[in-house]
C-alpha cells in the first residue's frame, strides 16, 4: 500500500510504542537516524529550560512542545533545502532543524523583535500566533513557486483547532483548485487549548477533510518520528513531481499529545485528567526511537551520555547569548506592528508614554 494512497482512518505507523518496527523503516542512514534522535533530545531539553525560564520571570509566555518532538523533527527531516516552512507558534524543534538558531526562538518569547527576524539563508516564515492565518499564506507561496517553475514544496504547520477556522478551508480549497505544491501538516495534539478534539468536528479523522478538496489526506502516528518522516517525505516528493492522475497537495494529520500546557499562561489540570496524560506519556516519541536505535545497534549508553552533554551545553549557550541582549524598551511594543500606526494605536501609545513618564518604569514591573 502506498504511504499516501490509503484510507485516512488507516493510521500509518513504523514503530510501535515499544520501539519495535511494525512497518517499513525509511531509507535513512545510521547517522541520519541518530541525528534525528539527537535533535529530538535537544528540542525536549530546550523546552524544559524554556518553561523554567518563564516560571522564573526571565521570559514571557511560552508554548511548550514536549510530546510533539517526533512530529516536528520527523517532518522537518523530510524537507529539502529549497523547501519552505510556515510555522504556527509551537514549532521550535522543526525551526531549529531548518536552521533557526535557538537564541532567536528565545528572543522571540522574551519580546525581542530580533527573534522575529529570520536569517536570509533560512527558508522559514515568521511565527504565526493567530490560529490558521499562516495556511492561506503558505498556499499563496506555493502557488508562486509553481508559477515561477521553482522546484520547491511548502509545508505549513497548524493544530487541530485550526481546522475549525475558515482560513483552513480557504487555503486547502485554493490548493486543490490550483494544484499547488503544499504539504498541510496538522499537529493533532488532542486539545485546542481547552477544547477537545471531539468538539472540533464530527469527522472520524481530520485527514479525511482533504477528500473534499480533491487530494490525499493521511493520518500518521505523530509520536512515531519514522512514520512522520515517511509520510512527509512522500508528500514532499508528490508536491514536486506528482503522478499524472494526482494533485500536488497533501494533508497530514499527525496524531499526538502535548504533555504540558497550551502555553505557560494555561492550567491544563482544569480540563484534562492526569490519567489521560499518563496514558499518552507511554507513547513518548523519544524513548520509542531510542529503544529502536539501541536494539538495532545504532546507539549505546556512551552515545546517549554524549548527546545529553551536547544538548545541555548547546541550550545553556543559547540562553546565555539571549540573556546577554539588552531587554527591549516597553514602547517597542508599538514599533513593529504597522508601517504607520492607525489612530487608535497612536492614542494608546501616547497614553502609555504619558503614564510611563509620570510613574516611571517601576510602576509597570511586577514583584
Amino acid at each position: 500500500m502506498s504511504v499516501l494512497q490509503r484510507d485516512p482512518q488507516d493510521m500509518l505507523r513504523v514503530l510501535d510504542e515499544s520501539g519495535e518496527p511494525v512497518g517499513e523503516v525509511p531509507d535513512l542512514s545510521d547517522e541520519e537516524l541518530v541525528d534525528m534522535y539527537r535533535e529530538m533530545r535537544l528540542a525536549r531539553h530546550f523546552d524544559t529550560r524554556a518553561v523554567s525560564l518563564q516560571r522564573q520571570g526571565r521570559m514571557g509566555t511560552y508554548p511548550p512542545l514536549s510530546g510533539q518532538e517526533g512530529a516536528q523533527i520527523g517532518s522537518a527531516f523530510a524537507l529539502d533545502e529549497e523547501d519552505w516552512m510556515f510555522p504556527s507558534y509551537r514549532e521550535h524543534g522543526a525551526a531549529l532543524h531548518r536552521g533557526l538558531p535557538l537564541k532567536r526562538t528565545l528572543l522571540y518569547w522574551m519580546g525581542h523583535e530580533k527573534g522575529n527576524a529570520i536569517p536570509d539563508d533560512v527558508n522559514i516564515f515568521p511565527v504565526a500566533v493567530p490560529i490558521a492565518t499562516q495556511i492561506p499564506h503558505a498556499t499563496g507561496a506555493a502557488w508562486a513557486k509553481k508559477l515561477r517553475g521553482e522546484d520547491a514544496a511548502v509545508v505549513s504547520y497548524f493544530g487541530d483547532g485550526a481546522t475549525s477556522e475558515g482560513d483552513f478551508h480557504e487555503g486547502l480549497n485554493f490548493a486543490g483548485v490550483f494544484d499547488t505544491p503544499n504539504v498541510f501538516f496538522c499537529n493533532n495534539n488532542q486539545w485546542a487549548i481547552s477544547v477537545p478534539r471531539e468538539r472540533q468536528t464530527a469527522s472520524q479523522t481530520l485527514a479525511q477533510k482533504a477528500t473534499a478538496y480533491g487530494f490525499e489526506g493521511v493520518q500518521v502516528d505523530g509520536m512515531d518520528p519514522l512514520a512522520v518522516y515517511a509520510a512527509t517525505r512522500a508528500a514532499v516528493e508528490k508536491a514536486k513531481d506528482p503522478d499524472e492522475d494526482e494533485l500536488r497537495p497533501t494533508l497530514i494529520e499527525a496524531v499526538q499529545y502535548r504533555f504540558g500546557a497550551h502555553t505557560t499562561a494555561d492550567d491544563p489540570s482544569v480540563y484534562r485528567d492526569d490519567d489521560e496524560v499518563a496514558e499518552w506519556r507511554k507513547k513518548d516519541p523519544i524513548p520509542r526511537l531510542e529503544r529502536f536505535l539501541r536494539e538495532t545497534g545504532r546507539l549505546d549508553d556512551e552515545a546517549v551520555e554524549s548527546i545529553e552533554s551536547w544538548t545541555e551545553e548547546r541550550v545553556a549557550t543559547a540562553i546565555e547569548e539571549a540573556e546577554s541582549e539588552l531587554r527591549p524598551e516597553p514602547e517597542e511594543m508599538f514599533t513593529h506592528l504597522y508601517e504607520e500606526l492607525p489612530p487608535e494605536l497612536r492614542e494608546q501609545m501616547a497614553e502609555f508614554e504619558a503614564l510611563y513618564e509620570k510613574h516611571g518604569a517601576e510602576a509597570f514591573l511586577r514583584e
